[in-house]
């Protein structure tokens, strides 16, 4: 009867510790490789909402120079939250005004609020449109400041 018995107690055996321990391993590496590359991705994420809301605050700057006799005198965050409502969305970032704007010149500024990146397009008295960047990483293609 012992012999009977041995066979089904041998096929309702666990894993080992060996086994348990290498799968663990196995997570753990695994974890540790895909954790940094989520953490990069989300900074990412972040700088591009930050840029979205600077091209989103050119436009309602465009927008207010339209209903002001082209000039940009007066220029605030505020007439740009109420010329586009999403402004007002800080979550990632925000907006402000860089200087004072005059009658043919203004610059908007993003900044992201996870990595600290600064975006801002400026629109000279010529009429050139410069979009510049100021990181506290290496967030400005490769590089800490430049243009995107």
């Amino acid at each position: 009867m012992r012999n009977q018995l041995h066979p089904q107690a041998r096929e309702e055996l666990g894993f080992t510790l060996i086994e348990l321990l290498v799968v663990i391993l196995i997570i753990g590496i695994l974890a540790a490789i895909a954790i940094p590359s989520f953490l990069n991705q989300k900074n990412k994420a972040n700088d591009a909402a930050a840029k979205s809301q600077v091209r989103t605050a050119e436009t309602a700057a465009e927008t207010y120079s339209t209903d002001h006799n082209g000039e940009y005198t007066g220029l605030s965050p505020a007439e740009l939250e109420k010329l586009e409502p999403t402004l007002k969305e800080t979550t990632s970032a925000t907006i402000s005004i860089v200087g004072t704007p005059n009658a043919t010149e203004y610059s908007v500024m993003s900044t992201s609020k996870a990595t600290g990146d600064e975006f801002t397009i400026a629109r000279k008295a010529n009429g050139e449109v410069q979009r510049t960047c100021k990181s506290a990483t290496v967030g400005c293609k490769g590089g800490t400041s430049g243009s995107w």
